[in-house]
């Protein structure tokens, strides 16, 4: 509760930063928070970056990330993101491809507007502890964002202080500064943030995690059909320094684990090592999840005047694989909603969500809590009560085994076996007894679907080897289909799948990354250059 209240009293003040810019290298407004009139008490700290934990990634969370993230990866059928689904999107999209992009740059440019004003503030009474920890949460942020911009749009600007480049024309930087600078970043909020922190709050584990996840991804970029041991053992480190000393655990189940009252600004789970906080509130604007707004399928779900998903739904390609895979049925009903399925937690006055929707399309389940009335009076209009999560502690033990794998094709480490299967254990999946890089991608794809990074693997992968990245995609279906319960059909339930013609739209060099959009092109034409190195002697810890 304490974070909530240091959040929302920040709000306002972050919002004149964000809303008198509108390019990312505009020089910050005079009336925004400065070193000067603010973070100079361990509580203005605190507040200070309170608001790097959601508004700033608002954008991203409300249209970008399902379509970059999700659409292109196979994930999603949805009648308005099909240019993501056919990897097919135009410089030109203003609704989700513009907002997407600008929305990293906010995050950037609020972290080292935020960052800078922490160790220039003047008559700081701030200790030491606190300093270091609001840096570490400042460059821990701007990291994230790199990170999602090198996955999407592969080399880009580095952007470092928005005052200092304001008259300097941003030119791309080439993808390997790019992951250079993010993995510093990482690192030094290791050194940094807290072994412990309030509820919500970043950790020095959260950072290991992260660069557990770094490391393996670049492990594979410049590489030809093997991946960088130094980058593999790095990887291997910092996931099993988590697992072992974090003190994080998986949750019981994996259904708990999207509940709201699991999973909110108020009560983060001892699985959760990074999530977005969200307030159950519809104002301030931006600090509230709009994620069920888009994806609940029926307005009498959330009963606030949002609920707009009938067409959205789960890929031909997952359903295929939930179908085949019914042992897999504790995570597919938290994933999915299949006809006949029932779900008590939502609609509870009523008895429960009953999905019978025969001939239609599997809805999105995952991050979909129902009503304030399901939740304890919290929610509002597009303001569900649920948090995001960007990093779990069950991604660390898929991490930790394909780093063990490494360039072997196949492993039986009886470590790297372990952690695999208690992912698997908890999905009351059976457990297996030797892993290839294939089980381990297809484990990870569905245990952490619609969490944000299920693109930025397939880009990994086509780190190393862009043929096999090309063919998975290529065999993904990706046509409309509509499915119904077979009825008397137990353990397992049956469904009867009828797709329409198939369709598959492969992965291409030239559809790896979206296109920069056409408004930043203009104002900035430099982006049209080939890549340039960084220089790192400009950076000032």
């Amino acid at each position: 509760m304490q974070f909530k209240i240091k959040l929302l009293a920040a709000i306002s003040a972050l919002m004149l930063m964000q809303g008198c810019s509108e390019e990312f290298l505009d020089r910050p407004p005079l009336d925004a928070l400065t070193s000067g009139n603010f973070y100079k008490t361990d509580a203005e700290i605190m507040a200070g970056t309170a608001p790097l934990y959601n508004i700033v990634w608002f954008d991203f969370n409300d249209k970008a990330n399902m379509s970059f993230q999700e659409a292109r990866a196979g994930n999603l059928n949805s009648n308005d993101r099909t240019a993501y689904v056919k990897h097919a999107v135009p410089s030109t999209d203003v609704n989700t491809l513009l907002p997407g992009y600008k929305s990293f740059y906010k995050i950037i440019a609020q972290s080292n507007n935020a960052y800078k004003a922490i160790k220039e503030a003047t008559g700081s009474t701030a200790s030491a502890a606190v300093k270091a920890q609001g840096l570490g949460e400042c460059r821990f942020m701007r990291a994230t964002a790199y990170y999602y911009l090198v996955t999407n749009w592969g080399a880009v600007p580095i952007v470092y202080d928005n005052v200092a480049q304001l008259n300097t024309p941003p030119v791309r930087n080439r993808i390997e500064d790019v992951w250079k600078l993010l993995i510093q970043d990482y690192r030094f909020a290791a050194e940094n943030l807290p072994v412990n922190a309030d509820q919500g709050r970043l950790t020095k584990y959260s950072a290991e995690g992260m660069l557990a996840r770094m490391y393996l991804m670049r492990a594979g970029l410049n590489q030809n059909g093997t991946r960088n041991q130094s980058d593999l053992d790095s990887a291997k480190y910092y996931a099993e320094d988590v697992i072992t000393k974090s003190g994080r655990t998986l949750a019981p189940t994996y259904g708990e684990l999207f509940e709201s009252a699991n999973n909110n600004s108020s009560k983060n789970n001892a699985e959760s090592l990074f999530s977005l906080q969200w307030m159950p509130v519809s104002s301030p604007w931006g600090v509230n999840n709009s994620f069920q707004a888009y994806f609940a399928y029926d307005a009498n779900i959330t009963t606030t005047g949002d609920g707009w998903g009938a067409a959205q739904g789960l890929s031909a390609d997952l359903v295929k694989y939930f179908v085949e895979n019914p042992a897999d049925s504790l995570r597919r009903k938290s994933i999915a909603m299949f006809d006949s399925d029932v779900y008590p937690n939502i609609q509870k006055a009523t008895g429960g969500l009953k999905y019978n929707r025969p001939a239609q399309l599997s809805a999105i389940k995952k991050y979909i809590v129902g009503s304030p009335a399901d939740n304890g009076g919290l929610g509002g209009f597009m303001a569900a009560n649920i948090n995001s999560y960007m990093l779990r502690l069950a991604e660390v033990y898929l991490i930790y085994a394909d780093a063990v794998l490494g360039n072997a094709a196949t492993t039986n480490d009886a470590k790297a076996l372990q952690y695999y299967n208690a992912v698997r254990k908890r999905a009351g999946l059976a457990a297996k007894t030797s892993l290839t890089f294939e089980d381990i991608f297809k484990e990870r794809r569905i245990e952490t679907v619609f969490e944000g990074n299920s693109w930025n693997e397939v880009v990994r992968w086509y780190y190393f080897n862009p043929a096999k990245a090309i063919a998975y995609t290529a065999a993904q279906r990706r046509e409309n289909y509509t499915m119904t319960y077979v009825p008397g059909s137990t353990n397992p339930k049956k469904y009867t799948v009828t797709y329409s013609p198939a369709e598959y739209y492969p992965l291409s060099e030239n559809t790896l990354y979206l296109p920069f959009p056409e408004g930043e092109l203009v104002n900035a034409p430099s982006l049209k250059g080939e890549p340039v190195p960084f220089d790192f002697s400009t950076l000032v810890d």
